[in-house]
């Protein structure tokens, strides 16, 4: 590998050179293992650890068919889905390589004993299969992690509704947390050129998560004026939801769980925040029992923070521990946008306040090419910047992925995959410095110290 890094990153460097590269026949990936599957059986979540189930180890690399792609992967980044995957929960990802296996051809390859995991990456094209013409070898791009195959007709509208649609690196093999990477040529997009590569590799599926959730009318379809809650302001989704909300001319209100997260948001440019920690909000009572005297408490200290004005779009993520909440204090007529569940998929809600105040409540997953191509256009512009507070090396995924496990991270958390340091890869160096300020003020500083997981903390 050390050729075709170096091929990379010399200063001459020409897509002829890694045109000209030979490509190894294997390389090393963050895996799970199917004969691991049941390792964590029996043991609470919180007890999982993650570094158990990975292992870097040789794979084997695949030859890139028909409209599929090959990238070298300079740095990757770690997602909720990633913890969800070494946790093996809530069921082991080799079940989807399994049902997607069935399809046949191509796809065949996915249903492997191991399983490459990532769902993030920046990189450079190293060749394209049979009938790629918009991307060649020496492209630096990055990766959107939707896998879709528009063979029927309900994905042409939305590409998300395909009944084949899929999460690269989740529920397909050949994921980013690793030295190559198989990407269908529909998930490329090109690198933002002021960016390092670890940078570049962070915002892919949280930004193009929350531009969707937040922005499009797929989602929440916010507007200037929005006053918009956002859980989780400081984490991986949310402070590019915040980021959005703020470029859009709406207000967010931040809550986080933490002064040095309160901090990041600040420095993101909001100024309405809640501080859950600090104010001691306690949703649930016990395990079965919400308090309506906490979300009364919350919606009276959201009204004191906008001037007596209630959410118009509540953006929601960690699920069971917040939803009661997320729908209470929405203003009437307006809109709880959610996906991922983070602190549970079982939501419970008093739905008086949903139908009889006229609120919706909108599921959204992740985003379409078009809507991933304009939320990256905006990390290509300056107008939206990367969030990372870490980057570990490969050899380190499992305390990577620990890191989100135990919400010891602010904003995303980065892996360096073929990337020898950090801050290489930028090649547009005015541009850059132009936005140096910018960059560096939201790039979040590393957590003290790991916090064990609760429900009041794992999505904050």
């Amino acid at each position: 590998m050390r050729e075709l890094v170096e091929a990379i990153e010399a200063p001459d460097s020409v897509p002829a050179d890694v045109a000209a590269l030979k490509i190894p026949g294997s390389y090393r990936a963050a895996v799970l293992r199917k004969e691991e599957a049941d390792m964590f059986e029996g043991v609470e979540l919180r007890d999982r650890t993650p570094a158990d189930s990975l292992h870097i180890q040789e794979v084997p690399t695949p030859e890139p068919g028909p409209g599929e792609v090959l990238v070298a992967v300079m740095a990757s980044a770690v997602n909720y889905n990633t913890v969800w995957s070494a946790l093996f929960s809530p069921v082991p990802t080799f079940a989807f390589l399994e049902r997607y296996g069935r399809l046949g051809g191509l796809a065949a390859r996915h249903d492997l004993p191991y399983h490459v995991i990532g769902s993030d990456l920046a990189g450079v094209v190293l060749k394209s299969g049979p009938g790629v013409r918009r991307w060649h070898a020496g492209d630096r791009v990055v990766a959107h992690c939707v896998s879709v195959e528009l063979e029927g007709a309900e994905g042409h509208g939305d590409a998300m509704l395909d009944p084949e649609q899929r999460i690269w690196g989740f529920e397909t093999n050949y994921g980013g947390l690793a030295e190559l990477s198989l990407v269908k040529a529909s998930q490329l997009l090109p690198k933002a050129e002021h960016l390092t590569w670890e940078e570049a590799a962070s915002p892919g599926l949280v930004n193009s998560t929350a531009y969707r959730q937040l922005v499009t009318n797929n989602g929440a379809g916010m507007k200037q004026g929005d006053n918009v809650l956002i859980w989780g302001a400081a984490g991986g989704l949310g402070s590019y939801a915040t980021q959005l909300a703020l470029a859009g001319g709406a207000t967010p209100i931040c809550v986080v769980s933490s002064p040095e997260k309160a901090e990041l948001a600040r420095r993101m440019g909001a100024e309405l925040i809640i501080d859950r920690a600090e104010e001691g909000y306690r949703f649930w009572r016990d395990e079965r029992t919400q308090d309506r005297k906490e979300w009364r408490r919350l919606g009276e200290r959201i009204r004191e923070l906008t001037g007596g004005e209630d959410p118009d779009i509540v953006f929601e993520h960690p699920g069971r521990e917040t939803f009661g909440a997320s729908v209470y204090v929405a203003r009437k007529g307006g809109t709880i946008v959610t996906c991922a569940s983070t602190a549970g998929y079982n939501h419970e809600y008093d739905n008086r306040y949903l139908w009889m105040s006229l609120k919706r409540i909108v599921g959204s997953h992740c985003a379409h090419y078009r809507e991933a191509w304009e939320a990256n256009r905006l990390i290509a512009k300056g107008k939206i910047h990367p969030t990372l507070s870490r980057t570990y090396a490969l050899d380190e995924v499992g305390d990577a992925v620990e890191s989100l496990h135990r919400n010891a991270h602010h904003g995303k958390v980065g892996v360096r995959c073929l990337a020898p340091a950090e801050g290489l890869g930028v090649t547009a160096p005015e541009f850059r410095e132009r936005h140096e300020t910018a960059i560096n003020r939201f790039r979040a500083a590393p957590p003290a110290q790991h916090q064990l997981p609760t429900m009041e903390g794992v999505a904050a």
